[in-house]
Formats: C-alpha cells, sequence, structure tokens
C-alpha cells in the first residue's frame, strides 16, 4: 500500500498522539482513501480566486522555522496548472529571510485565510523563487497593483486540506465595508428626502384646518 499524502503532516509521533487521545481512528478513514488532496481542484481554485491573505512558511537547512505574510489582490495566487500555484513576490523590507531559506531547504507550506466566510486551507509543497523570468513575473503581477515584482515564487503542490471553520473570527473586508456602508447612506438619505416631500403636503394641510 503507498503512503496516504496525509503523511506529510501525520508523522509517527503526531499518530501517536492521535491515538492517545482518541483521534486516531477518524484520520485512519482519511488515510485509506488516500490521505489529503494531491491536485489542485476547482473548488481550491475558486478559493484561491478569492483569497488576498496568506502566510508563507519555510524553515532553514537546520529546521529554524519562519513564516511571512504575502498579500495582493484577490487571486494574486495564481494556479499554473494541476500541481503548482505561483504568486509574484513583492519588494519588501529586503531581510530576504524566506529566500534565503528557500536557497538550501525547498520544503514550504502555505496557511490560506480567508476570514469573511470563516474558511482555511493549508497546502504542502516544494517552493522554489524564479528571478530571471519577465514574462513570468509579469503574468503574476495583478493588473493596476502598486508594488513592485522582485521575482516569483512557484510551489509544487504535494497535499492540501481544509481545516474547520471552529475558533476563526470573521472580519469583513476594510473596502468592502466601507462601500455597504456608502450605499446604506445613499439609501438612507434618498428615504429622508422622500419622506420630507410626502410630509410636506401633509403639513400644508393641517395648517389649512
Amino acid at each position: 500500500m503507498s503512503t496516504p499524502s496525509s503523511d506529510i503532516a501525520f508523522s509517527p509521533s503526531v499518530k501517536a498522539i492521535q491515538e492517545r487521545r482518541g483521534s486516531r481512528s477518524a484520520y485512519a478513514k482519511t488515510e485509506l482513501r488516500g490521505g489529503f488532496n494531491v491536485e489542485i481542484t476547482p473548488a481550491l481554485s475558486a478559493f484561491l480566486s478569492e483569497i488576498d491573505t496568506a502566510y508563507l512558511a519555510t524553515a532553514s537547512a537546520v529546521g529554524q522555522p519562519y513564516a511571512q505574510h504575502r498579500g495582493g489582490p484577490k487571486g494574486f495566487i495564481k494556479v499554473l496548472d494541476s500541481r503548482t500555484l505561483a504568486f509574484a513576490d513583492f519588494a519588501g523590507n529586503r531581510q530576504y529571510v524566506t529566500l534565503g531559506n528557500l536557497a538550501e531547504n525547498d520544503r514550504a507550506f502555505l496557511f490560506l485565510m480567508d476570514y469573511e466566510n470563516r474558511r482555511r486551507v493549508k497546502v504542502w509543497g516544494r517552493a522554489k523563487v524564479v528571478e530571471n523570468d519577465a514574462a513570468l513575473i509579469n503574468q503574476l503581477t495583478p493588473k493596476g497593483y502598486r508594488a513592485r515584482p522582485e521575482q516569483a515564487i512557484l510551489i509544487a503542490v504535494e497535499a492540501w486540506d481544509v481545516n474547520c471553520s471552529q475558533h476563526i473570527p470573521r472580519k469583513i473586508d476594510a473596502e468592502e465595508a466601507s462601500a455597504a456602508i456608502h450605499q446604506i447612506q445613499k439609501q438612507i438619505a434618498a428615504l429622508t428626502a422622500e419622506n420630507a416631500r410626502l410630509r410636506d403636503p401633509l403639513l400644508v394641510a393641517q395648517k389649512i384646518h
């Protein structure tokens, strides 16, 4: 029997704790079905099209972990094929910890959050940095986004899984909330004006009588 893809996360140590805590049998059923997803499905593609926030985790050669926020307009993480994700990597604080880690250890992990709909997705894979491919970087750079891309990061997906929504706080995008509030304010103003217009003849009639 081939190794289930979920073994990328469920090491023998993890499984031992699952056994001790009573959840091993449930995850064993997942393993019988092959484990986690390994190909990018239409559902994951649709999820990525709505994502503007991601956390990219890497580690140095000796295993020192590091996580860094990556963001952009919704859909900034692109699907190149059924097993590859990619995004333009923009200029930042120039520490280059992620790039240094990937230069010696290509293991990478993406944690994708959708706070508005209380959804999260985990992606395990191998990442590489592409610096000298202007056409690819241009393809991955969101049109009209004011940022300077320095390179592209490609992630060969090895497995991905969906987390439950428990304990995820619901957060609304500021721009979307502002637009909704503006629309409500316009409706209130229109109703107020209409109410004043309808009340005026009544006030005149009351004065006559």
